[in-house]
Order: structure tokens, then sequence, then C-alpha cells
């Protein structure tokens, strides 16, 4: 093979943290591009910050710099590595940009190391607006009437030759980031200044209105002989004006003639060859004009994009492995395709079933920020779907969303249209581009409109609402008792994508009885495999959908083979959203690595494009299907027909498994390690609290209720403020923070809508507290603590949004050891086999219990990272059935001689309008770590990683609260020495003076001009420190948040953040910082 001998050691940029429009897809494709490329004989060396992440398993790369992604650290590396070439095209966006920065300011000729994947010259015309229109029209390709502007005048010219609406697209963002759709002047004007400030290169394009219009993605693959092929055509169903990342998707496009689709095929050659790319995968962005067929070229990605994962789960083609090794000099005939092991990777991918990819959003976390779809991306997951029709696909993606959806159920209009039936209130609620737009669609069937009233309205294809009115009209008939409950009704109704719930739902029938129906008719899914060929040839890898269609006679061989070995299940935890995230897929793949290790059959269940768990290698087996207690009981059935289940893992899915965990018990299924009695303990206040009074444990007064009147008797006892919150959710969702009565009737109706079983928490607000994160395995036996995370902020915040440090840095040896005790007494009365996941507040010097979660946590890959242990893997063969003692455990978190800095990463510019202070709810995307001989310094290196640039000289505006006031003076001291200056308002510029610590005094926003906000606006304030007092302080301090982070201004909201954040700033005035690789401190 032409493998390039002129290549020794390639450098592999990877993404960062996971952050909305680059999420945890980079890992997957980071992953196979590493084991492809050292597979292949390569030295192996990753620059990644994100400590979630596969790829950097010290295992994976030859060496891992757990490092910030910047040009500064890359030079380091470079000089330290001697890398002989870069590649920069499996990082997204984040390392396009850093790798063209060397680029072009000759630092990797400086070095001698080339950029392979992607040339300067393609990254160019790809990114930069006027270079890419220029080429396709060269070619022959049409694209949409536009003007580039650098700045507020050129964009009010291009205003004048483009008109409204238009189309703000800023350069070299993620996800869209900054731009939008502007409909009126002042519309246009705020979002060319907002897209500007975004844009890396300052640069923004102005261009016509496709608003309406229908949008396609191919994904393309060439090689360095012109070899090229179509992985994938993609339909976004939503029309031009939402972000493709927020789009529902199809695949393969359904709606375009064959004409259309060989002109969008040969024109997405003619792109790529135009551009450069010559070796790797590229995806291509059309639009077309319904009304008359125009077709545009959008843009081109020269690298691999988020929907080259999805076009990888849906045809099996591993796009990103291929990619790396086209980079290197292979081609593709010359590549085996590893899901037929027959056929070459230049055989292009054939599909004869339909893929659904269904966008997850949570804008609850963000009360006040508009929740509308635009051309700025804001769903934090997707989901996706496989089925042999379109509506058994949609409605398998619509129940596997984690929305509580079983596939269109209903939901309500407006309450003026309830109340008054005008049809153009109907229609208004319609056209709004909203998260449930597809189920407004449905709706809008059920109350009369027709097809081609919603079409004009949605600007949908009439294909796709017609499928969707069938489905209603079918819904429609069971709801008015039309359902007969014989053989071919119910086999044509689970072809069609029906759950049994829903079934159950609409004809008001018990579900086990829809159950016992299918078992009567032997009506059960078959499982087809993903083989990349549409049948042409046998698949040797098991990667399975299922199905109930039948062939022409009326039979469909299922090709799931169960084997006759030893098996266990894993259940993934489904799409990405805030609160589960990235680290519990971490978890499952660690554990299908580590029991594939002691012989055992892993099958993985998930409904996840993005992640690593659903490649078809991690697992011997792997089903793509919705993980509801029907599908997964589907495939246990299935699986149970040969060999033996040992059992199925739920502890490392989050709580996507924990849902179905009670299901799976009373089926009798095994779950492997903590028993569901224990999962369901720790769950339970009621049942927890015995067991808290058993050991003698402290935990924060608390109470449950199911009313305001119960709330209120609570609170008397408690006294405010408290933190309420529903009981069985992940990431905070619904809590709050309460400082009195009023507050606590406005919100108990909000937070009773999101628990299924109405049960509220309530809990005493520990004030001055110091959080921390106890992560153990334990085995019924033994219990090994391996990490001990102090939180820097103080207790109250969410755990995942909070940074915290391993090892603890300001507890004593004796709280140490307390919580040690506490830990394993707790494990061992639950009988935890397996992890185990307890937070504890220290309060004037004793341990107050918060909660107990015996799964994995999302500290487990940090707390892994930092130790240099995989204690999930480890984790899992304790549950398996092994013991602690089989294992060398002498190393944890306070025996390392390093300090490890986790920090999280918040979507907030995507949010305009909400409230960007912590609190109780989760609200981050992603992680970083920095990783460093003190805490300084990691403390520094996870700040420029999040992209929170602490400065070393300037302006920091401080205004705090009073019981945080005597905790600043040392800092302000320090900051004074190293030469900044201080700028506080009246309370705190008072005590400060009255300490001797010289301050400029500064107005509050609403005291007059000029105020903090004038000296924001003007580049006055370098960083802020601001802690709240009250309710009330929280809420008058918004604009000035807000402000902060559309400035990019360093702002803390905690004090011991903020703290940390001076020292860090005089360790980085003091020296530079260094780098090395993460296994030269874990070995």
């Amino acid at each position: 093979m032409p493998k390039r001998h002129d290549i020794k050691t390639i450098l592999i940029v990877g993404a960062g943290p996971i952050i909305i429009g680059q999420a945890c897809e980079f890992d997957y494709s980071g992953t196979q591009a590493c084991n492809a490329l050292k597979e292949a004989g390569f030295r192996t060396i990753l620059i990644n910050s994100n400590p979630a992440t596969i790829m950097t398993d010290p295992e994976i790369a030859d060496l891992t710099y757990i490092e910030p992604i910047t040009a500064e650290n890359i030079i380091k590396i470079i000089k330290r590595e001697k890398p002989d070439a870069i590649l920069p095209t499996m990082g997204g966006q984040t390392a396009l940009n850093v790798s063209l920065e060397l680029e072009k300011s000759g630092s990797l000729k400086k070095y001698k190391v080339e950029m392979i994947g992607a040339d300067l010259k393609a990254i160019e015309m790809a990114e930069d607006r006027i270079k890419f229109k220029e080429a396709m029209h060269e070619i022959g390709l049409d694209t949409a009437k536009s003007k580039i502007a650098s700045n507020l005048d050129e964009a009010t010219k291009a205003f004048e030759t483009v008109g409204l609406p238009s189309i703000i697209r800023p350069s070299f963002t993620l996800g869209g980031e900054g731009g939008g759709v502007a409909y009126n002047k002042k519309d246009f004007e705020d979002i060319c200044k907002n897209g500007l400030d975004l844009s890396p290169v300052g640069e923004i394009l102005i261009e016509e209105s496709l608003i309406g219009w229908k949008e396609f993605e191919m994904e393309v693959v060439r090689d360095k002989n012109d070899n090229c092929i179509i992985i994938c055509s993609i339909e976004n169903i939503d029309p031009m004006g939402v972000h493709t990342g927020d789009s529902i998707t199809v695949a393969p496009a359904l709606t375009l003639t064959d004409k259309e689709l060989q002109d969008m095929r040969n024109a997405s050659f003619s792109v790529l060859r135009k551009i450069g790319v010559d070796t790797g995968g590229a995806n291509v962005q059309f639009a077309v004009n319904p009304d008359n067929g125009r077709q545009i070229v959008i843009e081109m990605n020269p690298r691999v994009s988020r929907s080259s994962a999805l076009a990888s789960k849906a045809t099996g083609f591993p796009i990103a492995k291929i990619a790396a090794l086209l980079s290197v000099g292979y081609t593709l005939d010359e590549l085996e395709n590893d899901i037929t092991k027959y056929t070459p990777a230049s055989f292009e991918p054939t599909i004869d079933y339909i893929v659904t990819k269904i966008p997850r959003f949570t804008f609850e976390k963000f009360p006040g920020s508009e929740e509308t779809l635009t051309t700025s991306m804001k769903s934090v997951g997707e989901a996706m779907s496989i089925g042999r029709n379109f509506k058994e696909s949609i409605q398998k993606a619509l129940r596997s969303i984690e929305n509580n959806l079983d596939g269109f159920n209903n939901i309500f209009p407006p309450k003026e249209y309830q109340k008054d039936k005008d049809i153009s209130i109907l229609k208004g609620w319609l056209s709004v581009n909203s998260q449930y737009k597809i189920l407004r669609i449905a709706e809008s069937i059920r109350l009369g409109l027709k097809v081609e009233e919603i079409c004009e309205i949605t600007k949908w294809d009439p294909w796709f609402i017609q499928q969707i009115y069938e489905i209603i009209s079918i819904e429609q008939g069971l709801m008015m008792g039309k359902f007969v409950g014989n053989k071919y009704e119910l086999k044509a109704l689970k072809n069609l994508g029906f759950s049994d719930k829903r079934i159950s739902s609409l004809t008001k029938l018990d579900e086990k009885y829809i159950y016992s129906l299918r078992r009567k008719f032997n009506i059960f899914p078959k499982f087809k495999r993903i083989d990349t060929c549409a049948n042409e040839f046998d698949s040797k890898t098991a990667y399975l959908y299922g199905t109930y269609e039948n062939n022409i006679n009326n039979t469909l061989n299922c090709e799931s083979n169960p084997s006759k070995a030893n098996k266990i299940i894993i259940l993934g935890g489904g799409p990405n959203r805030i609160g589960q995230g990235i680290e519990f897929d971490y978890c499952c793949v660690h554990a299908s690595y580590s029991l594939k290790e002691e012989g055992y059959e892993t099958i993985m269940i998930n409904c996840n494009p993005e992640t690593v768990s659903t490649d078809y290698n991690t697992s011997d087996k792997l089903y793509f299907e919705p993980l509801v207690d029907e599908d997964v009981l589907e495939i246990i059935k299935c699986e149970k027909q040969n060999g033996t289940l040992k059992g199925v893992i739920i502890q490392f899915g989050g709580q996507t498994p924990l849902k179905i965990a009670k299901k799976l018990d009373s089926e009798k299924i095994p779950i492997l390690g903590t028993k569901y009695s224990s999962i369901d303990i720790a769950e339970d206040r009621d049942k927890f609290k015995k067991i808290v009074n058993k050991l003698n444990l402290l935990q924060p007064k608390n109470g449950i209720c199911k009313t305001y009147e119960e709330a209120e008797k609570i609170v008397k006892d408690i006294g405010f403020p408290i933190v309420i919150r529903p009981s069985f959710v992940l990431g905070g969702r619904g809590m709050e923070i309460i400082y009195n009565y009023e507050d606590l009737k406005i919100f108990l109706d909000k937070i009773l809508s999101f628990s299924d079983n109405n049960n509220i928490l309530i809990d005493e607000y520990l004030t001055n507290a110091i959080e921390v994160d106890v992560d153990a395995i334990c085995d019924n036996e033994d219990v090994y603590i391996a990490g001990i995370s102090e939180h820097i902020e103080e207790a109250g915040i969410h755990s995942g949004d909070s940074a915290c440090v391993l090892p603890t840095q300001n507890l004593s040896k004796e709280i140490i050891q307390e919580i040690e005790y506490q830990t394993k007494i707790i494990a061992l009365e639950l009988e935890v086999i397996g992890l185990v996941n307890i937070q504890y507040a220290i309060k004037d010097n004793k341990i107050i219990l918060i909660e107990v979660n015996p799964r994995a946590s999302r500290t487990v890959p940090f707390v892994a990272k930092s130790i240099g242990l995989p204690i999930a893997k480890i984790a899992a063969k304790v549950m398996s059935g092994k013991k602690l003692q089989e294992f060398d455990l002498k190393v944890n978190s306070q025996t390392i001689k390093h300090v490890c800095v986790k920090e999280v990463v918040f979507p907030f510019a995507r949010f305009p309008g909400c409230n960007i202070a912590l609190g109780p709810e989760m609200k981050s995307t992603g992680e970083v770590m920095g990783i460093d001989i003190n805490f300084d310094k990691a403390f520094a290196k996870s700040q420029i990683a999040v992209k929170n640039i602490l400065p070393t000289k300037g302006n920091i505006f401080i205004s705090v609260r009073n019981d945080d006031k005597p905790l600043i003076l040392n800092e302000c001291k320090l900051l004074i020495d190293i030469g900044f200056e201080i700028i506080a308002t009246k309370g705190t510029n008072e005590y400060l003076s009255d300490n001797n610590i010289q301050s400029a005094r500064v107005q509050k926003i609403l005291e007059g001009r000029p105020n903090i906000l004038d000296y924001i606006l003007s580049d006055k304030v370098q960083i802020i420190i601001n802690t709240i007092e009250s309710d009330l302080t929280f809420k008058d301090s918004m604009i000035l948040r807000r402000n902060a982070v559309n400035q990019k201004i360093p702002y803390f909201t905690s004090i011991r953040g903020a703290l940390a954040a001076i020292k860090s700033i005089k360790s980085i005035n003091d020296s530079d910082l260094e780098i090395k690789p993460l296994q030269e401190y874990i070995n």
C-alpha cells in the first residue's frame, strides 16, 4: 500500500469541550483517527483539553496532551515531540482554526510540519465567504446573492443590495453562532454587530433570504487519485432558516428527483475538486427552491463534520477512519470495508432503510431566552432511528429523544385559540420555528388544517406533511374505537412505528393487553443488519436495527443470530442533553471494552449517533434502538434465545437506563451490579432517610411535599433560603433556590410539571459550605475510593456546573478520613456493586450528606484521567463478579503528586436573555481539564481551555456580598501589587478603604451615569467579581452578567472561584505555563 513513509509522527488536534455546534461526534471521529493511524504504524500525538472523551484515554494515542488547544501550546508540543505532520480535520472548527493560525503565521513551515487532510488553500477557500463564492462561480455553480462585511458600515451598504429578509453568517464560527435571520433593520444591525464580535476574523456574510427553501447535505470522500464517492445524502425536513443541527433530518434524501439527486452528486464532486480536498471527507450543503428547482451551494466544510458522524452511523461507513488513512497516502480502492470484510472502501454505500435524526433541546434550562429556532444552532444533542419506512423511522425517533413521547403525542395549541377558535391564531402558532414543530403540525392536522395549508405555512415538503397526515388519520381511527385487535391490523400498526404504549393510549386499552395480543399473534420485531450495500453482500459486523416490515412473502429473516456466548447487555445514555452528556457514554464504552477482556460478548443498546458507544466495533453487537421499555425488552427477548445472558448494565448510562430498571426488575431480567432495590432506596427520600438515621449521618434539614400547603409547613421548620426540586431527575432540572413564600408559590407548579410522581424535595440551603464529590467502587465487601473532588465554588451551585479540583486543597486530614469512612459505610449498607458517587458538604467542620448515586457519575472520566486508573473498566469487572482485591489500587486522588482542575463551559451566548448566574440547576454543556504541578497553574490552564482568558493587567471590578468582603482583602492587595487597579461599588469601595486598600468607586446601573455598565462597554473592565446577597441582588445584576458574556470578560459569581482566579493570575505573571503529556503525570 502507498502509505507515506516520509511521515513518522502525526499530531492530531482535538475539538476541546463539548459545546453547542461541536459535540461528542468529534470524540467519535478523533478516536477513530487515532486508532487507525496508530494501527497503520504511525506515532500519534494528541492535544485535547476534554477529559470526558475516549480519545484522551492514555492508551488511545502514544502521547496525550490534555492542555488548552492554543497555537502557543501546539508550538510547544511541536518543539518537544517534533511531529512530521499535523491533522486538523478531526477536531471540528476548533482544530481547523488553530491549525490555520499556525500555518498563516509560518510556524508549521518553520518547524517543518506538514498539514495533512486539508491544506491552507483548501481551508481558506472553503471558509472564506468571498473566495468560496468566487470558486463556485468559476465551476458554474450558483450561490446566494450576498455581500461580505468587516464592519457595520460595510454591513449597512450590503443591506441596501441584499434587502430584507436577509441571512447573516459569521465566518469561522461553530454551529452558526452569531448568525441569524433579519426581518427588519434593527434586527439586522443587532445580528451583524454580534456576528462581527463572534467571528474570529471579524467577518460576516450577508446573503439573500433562502427562507423556505429545501436544504440538503452530501457527505463526500475523495482520495489523492480523484476517486470520489458519496457516503450519504441527507435531507433536512425543516426548510432553510433553521440551522441544520436543529433540523429533523432523514437519510437518504427522499424528495429529490433522480435528476436533482444526480446534479447534486456531480456538483459535490466538483466542489471538492475545486476547493482541493483530495485526501479525506467533506460536507457540502445545498438549497433548492421548491417553486422553480433552482439549486445553489450554501457552504462546504473541508473536514469531518457533525453530519459525518450521522452519515457514518446511517450507512456503517467509517468516514473518520477512512479520511485519516487517506490523509497519509492510502486510496479508497486499497482500504477494506469493515462491515462486509469483502468490498473495498471505494464501494459507494447504499441503504435500503430510512434513517431519521431528531435534535434534543433544553430551553427549560435558560428561562428568559427565546425558544425559536434560527440559523444559530441551539440543540444540545440528538437521537437517530432506523426504520424500513418513514412512518416507522420518525415514530421511533420521537420516542428516542427522551421527551416522554410515545410518538405523535398531543400538545395544546395557544389558550387564545382554545377560547376563540380563531384559525389565524392556530396558523400563527404553527408558523413559529419551535422545537416541537413536528408535533404542532400533527396537532394542526387534528384541528382540521389541510395538508396544503400546512405546507404553505411551514414550507415543509408536502410529502412529509402527507406522511404525518396519514399517521394522524390512523390515530383518529383508533381513538374512535375502530381497533379490532386482529393479527393483520396489529402487524400493520407496528410496521408503521406505533409503540404498544401509543396504541394503548389511543385505544384506552392496557399496554399489557396490547403486548399479549402481539405475543398471541407472534408479532415481534426482526433485527436487520447495517451492511453498507443494501443486502448485496453479507455483513460480518453485528450492527442492527429492529423493524416490523415484512417482505413479499410475509416474512422477514431476523439477522441478529444470537450466539451461544455468555453475554452482557449495556444500556447507553441516549441523546446528549444538559445533565447527561458524554461522560456517561465514556463509562458505557469502558464497560464494553472491559467485559470483552473478560471473555463476555458485549451488546450495546443506544440511539445516539454522535458517540463512540455506537461505533460498530466498540461492542460485539450494537442495537441502534430507542432506550424505552418495549424496545429494550424485545432485544433482550431475542438475545435470550441462545447463549446465557449474565445481566444488563444500567449503572453507566445516567438517568436513561435507570428509568427502565423497574421494568427489567419486574420482568426478572438480571441487573448486573447494584440491585434495583438499592437504587430505589437511594432515589426515594423516605427510604434513604432511614438509612441515614441508621448510620448516624448528618443531612440538611429536608422534607417531601406534593402541595403548596405541605411545602409551607416544611419551610416553617427549615427556614429560608431553601433548595426545591423534583425527585428522579438529572442535572438539577427544575431545581430552584427559594427565598420567600411568594416565589415558593410561583415556582411550585412549574416544578410539579417536571415530576412524574409529583414528589417535591425541599432541602435547607447550605451557605458558606465546601462541597465535595466522592467517586468509589464497591464489591459489597470492600470499598475503593478513587477520587475526592473538592468543588471550587461553594455549595449551592450544581455539581455539574462547579469547577472542582483533586487532590483536595482545603480539607483537613481528619475531614478526609471521615469522608472516606462515611463513604464506605454507605456503600456497604446499600450493597453497592460497582460505581457509587456521593456528594457531601462541609460546614463548620461538620460533614453533611447531600445525596448518593449508586451509578456512574459525570466526574468518572475526570477522576480516571487524574489518577491514571480506568475506574469505569474496573467497576464493570467488579459488576461481572471480580473482587477489588484482585486489582492494584494503590493510587487515588489523595496520593497523586500533580493537581487536576475540572472546569465547565456554558452556552449562554446562544441564549440571549437568560440569566447567566450559577445555581442548583445545571446549565453547562461540557468540561475541560487543567493539569499541572500546583493548583494555581492547573486552574489557569482550565480557564484558558474554556476561553475564560485571565488578564495579567488592567482593571478589576469587585462587588461582593458582606460575608465575602473579609475574604477578598488579601487577594485585593495581591492584585494591586501585580499592577491591577480596582473598581468597586459603594459598599465594597468603603470596606476596602477602611482596610487601607485603594479602589475607584463606580455607580451601579440604577444609580446614574457613568455606571459600571458604561465601563464594561467602554473596555475599561478586564475581569469581574460579583457575588450576590439575596434573590433581589441576584435579579438586579442580570444586565451586568449578560454584558460580561457578550464582551467576553472573565466573570466570577462565587467567592471561592474568584479567589482561585486571582491566585492563578499571579502564577501566570510569575512564570510561563509548561506542558507535558498525561502519560508523564500518571506513570
